[in-house]
This record gives structure tokens, C-alpha cells and sequence, in this order.
């Protein structure tokens, strides 16, 4: 393609689907390659704290794996995942109140591997899924690669609005579209860290099911609480209307890319399926690690030393947030690794980001959490993965930069305009040809 619209290098640019257009790198993404560099504080990403988990443990797994199961581990599995892990499974969400059999889960390449197979089978170009604004950033680009509009519904400090949800369902509706899912993620939600109330969980299903609306329930941080446990989960509820999404990703280890769904039989079925022909079976030597590993080592214990390391650097993040930026205000997270930061009117995180970085500092801008633009005002912070002493330098150097946008502001503001001068036939108007 030439002409005023330039030139594409790509010689295939025609040929993609029309749904690659929803494509697009995500603005945590994007961050990885500045975030990694040693002098830069990053508070961007979700990245959890593995050397927390005593390497012993995985190694010990990894051992028995190879030489008690070899020959199985290394070969192809079922489409629906290792049956002794499902076991295994059912322990983990028994902790949130559900209760299912083996044939009810599905294991996955991850949770988010999940939300797409769960994407894949629901959405048509045009469909709407309603999510909590904000929500998070790589669910949004899932369901924008399957040509789907993500509509958000407002948040506040106990989670999502039950009266602001009948809205904006009513308001969609209106409209003619059509509504496949409600997503939301109730416990220390990312970004925002905050947790859905019990009472609103009841109220949100009534909802729902009155709407014929499905629930994703995606839970990667329930379990990662600091003072006290997060209320049920919503599929403890229903079984028939809630597909709940779960990962060892954030209470074990991301790099072995082990998560799953459990969701009634028919989508079960369907999800199986879909599985098979993504990737035929997900990884068994991964699923066996696992397993060996909850067989053989005290995982209900090593949880509970990632809430101390996270609640730590929680601790870190708000004390240094008061110190150093004591007129904002912000989310106090009791689990999960974020806190969600609000600016005064007039500062755009977005735009502020390049400073920041150049003062060796790195967030996620809010709009990163919205798929229409909104967020501007907002930043996630992530106190997972720098230690404390990090994360107090790191709100430092932040406070540096947005008290100077402020300074700078203020400048501007008070300036006073520039008085009219009437044009003279013989002086040039100043931005004259």
C-alpha cells in the first residue's frame, strides 16, 4: 500500500482475518522491556514473587516426575487434563466453597488460556461482553480479537454496582446488542484490588440469572488474602450460570502455565473440545509437577508465606504513598498484588508515562484497564514482585514526577492571558502566510 497513507512492509497485510485487527500489544506488555532493565523500579507489572517458593520443592517434584513417571509425562494427555491433578483441583476451590466432581474441571495453558477457549465458543462479531470498569487489560484484548465489544459497568470500594450493572444491561439492551458473559473478577479484582461484597456476590447472580446473562468468575488472587479470607466464591452459588476460572500461575509458579475452568457439563463438553483442537492436550509433564508437588510439600503452608511477603510489600506500598503523595487517593487492597492510584483532574497517566520511566520509575496507565479510553486519572500500582525497600524508592521517584506536573500546572493556571492589541493596517497579524 502507497500514497498518502505510506507504505506497509508487510506483504500479506491483506490477507489477515478481519478479526486480527483486535489485535494489538498490550500496554503491560509493552512495559516488560523497559521494567526489566535493573535501574528502573517497576510497579507495573503482575509478576509474582516465585523466589518466595523454595526451589527445593519444584525440584523434588521435577525429580519424581522424571523418574517415577517419565515415560507418561512426556508424552501426549487428555484434552481435559490429568485426572489426579482435577483431584487435586477440587481441594484448592473446596478452600472458596466449591464443590464439583473430576469431569466438571478442565484444565488449561494458564486461566487466560481458558477465557479465550470460553471466548472462542460464545462470541460473534458484535457481541458484548460486560465487564467491570475497570477490568483486565488482556481479557479486554481477548475479546476484542473475537470482533466483541467489552461494555464497562462502574465500580466502587466493595466492587461492582448491582443498580449501575441492571443499567448498563438495560442500556446495551436498548440498543440491540447482544450480551454472551458477564466477566468480573471478585476478589482483590485487578486492577483496582478491591473486593466484592458477599451480599452484592448473591445480588450480581440474582442479576445475572434474571437476565439470562452467563458469569465468567475469574479468581486468580482469592486465596492470596491478608487479614482475612475473601467471601465464597460466586460458583459456590450456582453451578448452572457461573463458570469459575482458576491458575496456579499466582500461588505457585506462572512459567509452568497450568490453570482450568470448571463450568457446566454441556460447556464443558464444548470445552474439552475446543482444547483438543487449540492444542490438542495441555502440557501433562507440567500437570504432573504440579501434582507431585501437592502430594509431597506443604502448599496450604507456602500459600500462606506468599500472603506474608505480599502483605509486607502492601504494607511498603501505602505507608510510602502517604509519606510522599498524601493528597491522592487510592485503594487499599486487603490480598492480590495491586493498588489502583487516582490523580487530581487535568493529569493524564498515559501521557505522564515516558517522564516517569526517565526518572527510572514504571506503572500501568489506567487507560490500559479500559476498552473506551477511560482511566486517564488512574495508574495500577503492583507491590508484588520489588521488595520493600523498592517499592518506598519507587513511590518516591513517582511523587517526584507527578508533584512536578502539578508544579507545572499550577504555573500555567496562573498565568494571566494575554491582552487583545487591536490590528493596525500596518502591523503583520503575528501568525500571518
Amino acid at each position: 500500500m502507497t500514497g498518502t497513507q505510506g507504505t506497509n512492509l508487510d506483504q500479506w497485510y491483506g490477507h489477515y482475518a478481519a478479526r486480527t485487527a483486535g489485535l494489538a500489544a498490550s500496554e503491560v506488555r509493552a512495559l516488560f522491556a523497559v521494567a526489566s532493565r535493573p535501574e528502573v523500579v517497576s510497579l507495573a507489572g503482575g509478576m509474582p514473587y516465585v523466589s518466595a517458593l523454595p526451589q527445593q520443592l519444584i525440584e523434588t517434584a521435577v525429580e519424581r516426575t522424571v523418574s517415577e513417571q517419565g515415560a507418561v509425562a512426556l508424552q501426549y494427555g487428555s484434552g481435559q487434563g490429568v485426572p489426579r491433578l482435577r483431584e487435586q483441583i477440587l481441594e484448592v476451590m473446596a478452600l472458596e466453597g466449591i464443590h464439583g466432581s473430576v469431569d466438571d474441571v478442565v484444565v488449561t495453558t494458564g486461566s487466560q488460556h481458558a477465557l479465550e477457549l470460553l471466548s472462542k465458543l460464545f462470541l460473534d462479531p458484535g457481541d458484548v461482553v460486560i465487564a467491570e470498569g475497570p477490568s483486565y487489560v488482556t481479557a479486554i484484548t481477548v475479546f476484542r480479537s473475537f470482533q466483541a465489544e467489552t461494555v464497562h459497568s462502574p465500580m466502587d470500594a466493595d466492587g461492582l454496582e448491582p443498580q449501575a450493572l441492571r443499567e448498563t444491561i438495560a442500556r446495551v439492551k436498548a440498543e440491540g446488542k447482544r450480551i454472551k458473559f458477564l466477566y468480573l473478577i471478585p476478589s482483590f479484582q485487578n486492577p483496582m484490588g478491591v473486593t466484592l461484597t458477599w451480599e452484592r456476590r448473591v445480588e450480581i447472580l440474582e442479576i445475572a440469572r434474571s437476565e439470562g446473562i452467563l458469569v465468567l468468575e475469574d479468581n486468580p488472587y482469592g486465596l492470596l488474602y491478608f487479614d482475612q479470607a475473601p467471601p465464597p466464591a460466586i460458583r459456590s452459588l450456582d453451578e448452572d450460570g457461573v463458570v469459575y476460572l482458576g491458575t496456579f500461575s499466582k500461588t505457585l509458579a506462572p512459567g509452568l502455565r497450568v490453570g482450568w475452568a470448571i463450568a457446566p457439563h454441556a460447556i464443558r463438553e464444548k470445552l474439552v473440545l475446543a482444547n483438543e483442537a487449540a492444542i490438542l492436550s495441555p502440557s501433562s509433564f507440567s500437570q504432573i509437577v504440579i501434582s507431585e508437588y501437592m502430594e509431597t510439600a506443604d502448599w496450604r503452608g507456602q500459600i500462606d508465606t506468599f500472603r506474608g511477603v505480599y502483605r509486607e510489600r502492601r504494607d511498603a506500598m501505602l505507608a510510602a504513598l502517604q509519606e510522599h503523595l498524601p493528597s491522592m487517593s487510592w485503594t487499599v487492597p486487603n490480598g492480590g498484588f495491586y493498588v489502583w492510584l487516582t490523580m487530581p483532574e487535568h493529569l493524564d497517566s498515559k501521557a505522564m508515562l515516558p517522564r516517569a520511566v526517565k526518572e527510572l520509575v514504571a506503572y500501568t496507565p489506567g487507560t490500559a484497564f479500559y476498552a473506551d479510553g477511560n482511566g486517564r486519572r488512574n495508574m495500577r500500582l503492583s507491590f508484588c514482585y520489588p521488595k520493600p525497600d523498592f517499592i518506598r524508592e519507587g513511590i518516591r521517584r513517582l511523587a517526584t514526577v507527578i508533584n512536578g506536573e502539578l508544579a507545572l500546572l499550577g504555573e500555567f493556571s496562573q498565568t494571566a492571558p494575554l491582552p487583545i492589541v487591536p490590528a493596525e493596517r500596518d502591523v503583520l497579524p503575528p501568525f500571518a502566510g
